[in-house]
């Protein structure tokens, strides 16, 4: 699987079709967002443990725990994507987002990572977090 097929698509070749969701690209993406992908990305394979996301964006302010999972046979350096300085995010990455938008205040107990993207999440009872 190549670096467009995993994590995004150079915004040369690009291509909407009709009825889909308008395309989001790293640069479209806030600081703090924008530092979340690339810990994704940085993990590859893995787990971010302990992440707050308030007013709709991750807080780094008590830093995240991060878990690298090491797979035999497997690439576990950073994802390739990494340096990329634009690309459109993949779906995974998108849904991921779309979740902080519509929740807004969370605390993730456990983001897991594959392939420097968002697979899985447990979140806390939100009801349960005070800003």
């Amino acid at each position: 699987m190549n670096q467009a097929e995993r994590s995004g698509t150079p915004r040369a070749n690009l291509r909407q079709s009709a009825g889909s969701r308008k395309e989001v690209h790293k640069t479209d993406l806030s600081a703090p967002r924008r530092r979340l992908l690339e810990l994704m990305q940085e993990v590859n394979f893995g787990r971010i443990e302990g992440l707050q996301v308030r007013d709709g964006e991750p807080v780094f302010d008590l830093s995240p725990r991060v878990k690298r999972l090491y797979l035999f046979g497997r690439e576990n350096e950073p994802h390739e994507s990494r340096g990329c300085e634009d690309f459109a995010l993949r779906k995974k990455v998108a849904e991921l987002f779309e979740v902080f938008d519509r929740e807004r205040s969370l605390f993730i107990q456990e983001l897991m990572i594959e392939s420097g993207l968002p697979v899985r999440m447990i979140v806390m009872d939100a009801d349960r977090i005070q800003d």
